[in-house]
């Protein structure tokens, strides 16, 4: 089973990197240019590949660009199949990754925390409860 896992991940990597290279040979939109793959998840039996990407544009274009790969996936994947040596080339599903914005304002929230709490302890300058012994 160890080796069944190892292929799938093997085989999403690659079609990560080809899907990156063909997204900017064959699709004609600069938003696309603006497109990352983060990830790709293929199924057990490598009929589907999930591909997490990320959009560093305008937020409000997100749509637009989901639906414009969505469009090309039948020639993104029929492109994939020239350079995969499998026998079936995984349908492609394009999934947005919101992990990249949660982690930005997960950072954001810390760091108010961080200013809050200096802002409400301000004789406590290296942030470290309890150092008050000047060793």
């Amino acid at each position: 089973m160890a080796k069944e896992f190892s292929r799938t991940r093997r085989l999403g990597e690659q079609v990560r990197r080809d899907l990156a290279a063909l997204m900017r040979s064959e699709i004609d939109d600069r938003r696309v240019a603006m497109v990352s793959i983060t990830q790709v998840e293929i199924s057990r039996d490598l009929a589907h590949a999930k591909v997490w990407v990320t959009y560093l544009g305008p937020e409000a274009e997100r749509p637009a660009v989901l639906k414009q790969l969505a469009e090309h996936a039948g020639l993104l994947r029929q492109q994939l199949g020239r350079g995969l040596h499998v026998r079936t080339v995984p349908r492609l599903a394009f999934v947005y990754d919101e992990s990249i914005e949660r982690g930005a304002k997960l950072d954001a929230l810390i760091r108010q925390a961080v200013a809050e709490d200096a802002a409400r302890h301000p004789d406590d300058a290296d942030g470290h409860p309890g150092d008050d012994d000047p060793a």
